[in-house]
């Protein structure tokens, strides 16, 4: 792949991270106590991943893709409940954004990938309470 496809593949993963920060945002006023908590540390962890891939996209003389001022949901978000499976898509959608990033040329990134799309993945496993054998890939019908 070549450099515009290695940019290509940060910039969604940053406007995966966008979408995330934003999401925690509405998740986080549906959830209380420990819940509230890790929704918190859930988005700074998200801030900062945001925040590095701005800086690698930059070095790569790319302008970042700018966070929209506004997400549209997958669904209601209205309690506890749907406010936990949203976290859970959102962190299902970064680690897919990731996957896109291990499949660049360059070994750096590939790695860079890998290893940014294990937290995510853990996240959603929190957040859904359950594991799934391949995160961040869609299952088969």
């Amino acid at each position: 792949m070549t450099a515009i496809s290695a940019v290509s593949a940060l910039q969604a993963a940053l406007a995966a991270e966008n979408a995330a920060v934003y999401g925690y945002g509405v998740a986080g006023a549906y959830l209380a106590g420990s819940k509230q908590a890790a929704a918190i540390q859930d988005w700074t962890d998200h801030s900062e991943a945001r925040d590095t891939l701005s800086a690698m996209i930059t070095r790569l003389r790319a302008a970042p893709v700018a966070a929209a001022a506004f997400y549209a949901l997958p669904f209601a978000v209205h309690d506890s409940r749907t406010a936990r499976a949203l976290a859970a898509y959102l962190e299902d959608g970064v680690t897919r954004a990731y996957l896109g990033v291990v499949a660049v040329d360059d070994q750096r990134l590939r790695t860079f990938g890998a290893l940014a799309m294990q937290a995510p993945a853990r996240r959603a496993a929190y957040w859904r309470g359950s594991t799934q054998p391949f995160p961040g890939l869609v299952s088969a019908p």
